[in-house]
């Protein structure tokens, strides 16, 4: 009795695994759907006044650029204003943003914040309130320092304010580095899915799960109906308004033709720095909107079931793969059989589903594609990918026979254990390359990453996140550094 209890919940634990899977193929399905719900039918021809704020510590490196690219936007000069909120910078970033602003005066302008180092959320609210003491801006958008806008980015982002029910328009961040490296490749590649396809498919359910923080334009309406200030006890202070602006009526919008470029870290301990702020982010929104989640009544599209399955499914996986394996390990122990068919089962799934998602991310974004194709298959990473092709195709193993260990031996059982350990393995290996390369050794730190794949990487963030969060660490704003090389 208590066997058959326990093979029920294992078994349970790897079908509950395979949810993610779905999500991944219901959203990439829905990408079809978007081209019905591109808001255009909604658009004119809107031209707000528009007010840039740009938070920027020590980023002497590439504000000049950015700036530069600003004043040049397809956009009515008599209509953009640009203005840097310098946190306390001690580079060259106040010369820089003083020269500028002298080059084109009531066009650029230089905030100084002294008490600086407190975070992206403060820095912005000092600029707002510096915005709010006239009514010149109609429209705000908030942007990183080394974000570069394609020219007429702003006006296809402005155009959805013809619509008095938006309240925010995001763009498609890329991925811009002129020679990206590996890690970059694979950031790449995942902006296509995550960004690219998910946010279209968003726009398809009727709500946006978060606008991009390099990237969000607002109209003056809706940042003071939210409380004219950005919430600052937080590390994903660009979901929390995100969740603001839908929660108060407004529509928040994704608009894909909207092109903007932006370095993405280039390390593995870097992207690690970022993706923990942006998981611990995750968490906290998690918490605080506890009682929005499968609460319709709240929020039709917010609180529905699809908007349950997505956040979910991405927030939990980590949780989701170790179950599954314990569950298979249990199995093994328990109903071979049952365990093997389960394993075949999943990877089976997981395969169709990858075949799919590459496919369409690579179809619609053919210049992020020519540079991540590669990337692109080897998202799962090499020992996943062998699994799946095996568990597509048995016979592929028929020439191995002789070298493999006979079924019912010691070595065999072990050979399963490490199979059904896999999911769980994978990111204990993708944590190790980081591991590595912070001791030096990159190519060595390359080849984890390759074998245990970058999703994986991902996953590995994920857990790590409700350590920091379970342990109280400190909410403190770790910097990406940039080098100015956006092409």
């Amino acid at each position: 009795m208590l066997s058959g209890l326990v093979s029920a919940v294992a078994t349970a634990a790897v079908i509950v695994a395979t949810v993610p899977v779905f999500a991944g193929l219901y959203q990439f399905m829905l990408v079809a759907l978007s081209v019905f719900s591109t808001h255009l039918e909604h658009t004119g021809q809107e031209l707000p006044r528009i007010s840039v704020l740009i938070p920027a510590w020590n980023e002497s490196a590439v504000i000049a650029t950015t700036i530069e690219r600003l004043v040049r936007l397809d956009y009515p000069k008599d209509r953009l204003r640009i203005w840097v909120v310098d946190d306390g910078s001690d580079d060259g970033t106040p010369e820089a943003c003083i020269e500028k602003a002298k080059r084109y005066p009531g066009r650029v302008f230089h905030l100084r914040r002294v008490a600086g180092g407190e975070g992206k959320a403060h820095t912005l609210n000092y600029g707002l309130d510096t915005l709010w003491r006239n009514d010149w801006t109609e429209a705000i958008l908030i942007m990183d320092a080394d974000v570069i806008y394609s020219p007429s980015s702003l006006k296809r982002m402005a155009r959805h304010f013809a619509d008095p029910l938006v309240g925010a328009v995001t763009a498609y961040i890329k991925e811009g580095s002129r020679s990206p490296n590996l890690v970059q490749r694979f950031v790449t590649f995942e902006y296509i899915t995550a960004t690219g396809a998910s946010r279209r498919a968003q726009n398809v359910l009727g709500f946006l799960a978060c606008l991009s923080g390099g990237a969000q334009l607002h109209s003056r309406e809706n940042l003071l109906a939210i409380g004219g200030q950005i919430f600052d006890d937080t590390l994903a202070e660009d979901t929390f308004t995100t969740f603001k602006t839908q929660l108060a009526g407004r529509k928040a919008l994704f608009e894909p033709n909207a092109l903007v470029y932006a370095e993405e870290p280039d390390s593995l301990g870097m992207l690690w720095k970022q993706r923990l702020r942006w998981a611990r982010g995750n968490v906290q929104i998690t918490q605080v909107y506890k009682g929005l989640w499968g609460n319709r009544k709240r929020h039709a599209s917010l609180g529905s079931i699809s908007m349950v399955v997505i956040w979910f499914s991405l927030f939990l996986m980590p949780v989701l793969q170790i179950g599954a394996t314990v569950g298979l390990l249990m199995l093994l122990v328990l109903d071979p059989p049952l365990a093997w068919m389960l394993f075949r089962g999943f990877w089976i799934l997981a395969g169709l589903v990858y075949l799919i998602v590459t496919a369409v991310s690579l179809a619609i974004d053919v210049e992020s594609a020519r540079k991540s194709w590669m990337e692109g298959i080897l998202f799962p990473g090499l020992i996943s990918l062998a699994v799946i092709v095996t568990s597509l195709w048995p016979p592929l193993l028929t020439p191995l026979a002789p070298f493999l260990p006979a079924s019912g031996t010691g070595l065999h059982t072990l050979g399963l254990v490490g199979l059904y350990s896999w999911l769980s393995a994978s990111m204990l290996v993708a944590y190790s390359a980081k591991q590595v390369e912070a001791r030096g050794y990159q190519r060595l730190s390359s080849v984890l990453l390759l074998l245990a794949g970058y999703g994986a990487f991902l996953c590995a963030v994920t857990f790590a996140s409700y350590i920091k969060e379970w342990q109280g660490a400190a909410r403190t704003w770790d910097k990406t550094e940039k080098t100015g090389k956006v092409g």
